[in-house]
């Protein structure tokens, strides 16, 4: 086995691993956040080096196995969870040596040629004069969150991003935006003062051509966020898809909230044209579990990047048929549309512009009901009093998510007050029990975020064919 796996992870293995990352828990704890989301992606990547390198294809029957440790795995939980268990100390080996080679070229590359420094832009002539607006009214006063997206070709994107972050800081918002060359994505919160001036200096920008309607509002503040993050990035929505490869132009078309409602109003009245139209749901589980369209289609899935994938493993559900596609705020549906477009199997794609948040403007006793899920402290606004989700333990109509009470999972649980104080605050018994078990003292020992029925249980990319 360790021949196999310095044959597939040579590139790795040939790297020196510095004494100063011979302890990965003490090393993350001093890196940055931008840093430690890079640490854990050269992680993942040496986990998907290591159980490939004992990868086994059958070329006759086209099976795939895992050979470790004198066992034989056929599924990929099983060896995944082996590898996590016993491999952990040489998956940490080959993580710090990729990155610590990462470290090396970025020292290399971090001081350019003197004749090749280009001018820092001036960001401040894209600032607005806010000394006529008190602090009072940027800070204390009544709020909002805006949502809103926009494609569009930007040529340099660190310095849209450090406008961004000199323009949200000067206004005191909070919230998140992401950069890239296809375009801008963000949602922050403020006071109502705050983002009207947000809003307008937007407008105004020279590489944004927005309109005043691309901006999705609801009720809350700065308060709705813990803090303010900006960052640039290779795609404005996280789908895994080179832009380059999938582009947002090859989207499906725009439905405003009007014409969406008709579609659907026909759908539900004619049984029969359900056989070749699909009412699509592109966000994930957790966020239609609480609230939908009516008779929708709603894929099983945990994040918006295996998408793609349940496209793929499912295209034959799509074959020749009508698909309306919908989302929270319309940019998930501009590159989920364009992804499924690419497969030229269905009839019609149609996406509704500006999301669930506009039909909602429009249509708030309409034909989605229950909750809309935000990622923000909210957890979720409604427009109507339905309940279509339940307790996770008693079965009760309850649609409030928390965050699981144990310790390094990351899931969301539905569980009503009764329910909570009876002490069932997990998102799973597995986890209950882990809550009642677990040493409250901090470790050094590194544990998986997510480990138990939730993620167990649930197919990576579930088959609706």
């Amino acid at each position: 086995m360790a021949a196999a796996v310095e044959t597939s992870c040579s590139e790795f293995l040939n790297w020196e691993v510095e004494s100063s990352v011979c302890n990965e828990s003490k090393q993350k704890k001093q890196l940055s956040a931008s840093q430690r989301r890079c640490y854990n992606f050269y992680r993942r990547k040496s986990f998907a080096a290591f159980v490939a390198s004992v990868q086994n294809v059958c070329q006759v029957k086209g099976s795939t196995s895992w050979c470790c440790c004198g066992q034989t795995f056929s599924e990929h939980s099983a060896i995944h969870k082996h590898v996590a268990k016993s491999h952990n100390s040489e998956v940490q080996q080959l993580t710090e040596a990729a990155y610590e080679h990462l470290l090396k070229q970025l020292e290399q590359e971090a001081e350019p040629p003197k004749e090749c420094k280009a001018e820092v832009a001036d960001i401040s002539v894209w600032i607005p004069d806010i000394s006529q607006v008190s602090e009072e009214n940027l800070r204390k006063a009544p709020g909002k969150v805006l949502l809103y997206y926009h494609y569009c070709q930007v040529d340099d994107p660190h310095v849209i991003c450090a406008w961004q972050k000199a323009l949200c800081e000067k206004l005191h918002l909070t919230g998140k935006i992401r950069v890239a060359a296809e375009g801008i994505n963000g949602t922050v919160g403020g006071t109502n003062v705050a983002t009207d001036i947000y809003i307008s200096a937007m407008l105004s920008h020279p590489v944004f051509k927005m309109e005043k309607e691309d901006f999705k509002t609801s009720d809350g503040g700065a308060e709705c966020f813990t803090d303010l993050k900006v960052g640039v990035f290779k795609e404005i929505v996280p789908m895994g898809v080179d832009p380059d490869a999938v582009s947002y132009k090859l989207a499906g078309t725009h439905l405003d909230p009007e014409e969406f409602h008709k579609e659907v109003e026909a759908l539900l009245a004619n049984r029969d044209s359900s056989d070749d139209t699909i009412l699509l749901d592109c966000r994930n589980f957790y966020e239609s579990k609480i609230g939908q369209f009516t008779r929708c289609l709603a894929p099983n899935i945990r994040k918006f990047s295996y998408f793609p994938d349940y496209i793929d493993q499912n295209l034959e559900l799509f074959r020749n048929k009508k698909v309306l596609m919908y989302c929270t705020g319309g940019i998930r549906c501009e590159r989920g549309s364009a992804y499924l477009c690419s497969k030229d199997v269905c009839k019609e794609v149609y996406q509704l512009k500006g999301g669930i948040h506009k039909y909602l403007e429009s249509f708030p006793e309409g034909f989605y009901r229950g909750k809309l899920f935000v990622f923000d402290e909210r957890y979720t606004i409604s427009s109507n009093n339905d309940v279509i989700a339940d307790c996770r333990y008693c079965g009760l109509p309850w649609d409030q998510y928390e965050l699981c009470s144990t310790q390094f999972c990351c899931q969301l649980v539905l569980s009503c007050p009764s329910c909570r104080k009876k002490g069932c605050t997990a998102c799973c018994p597995s986890c209950q029990r882990k809550g009642e078990t677990q040493d409250k003292e901090a470790s050094d020992v590194e544990h998986p975020k997510e480990e138990c029925e939730c993620t167990d249980t649930r197919a990576r990319i579930p088959q609706d064919v």
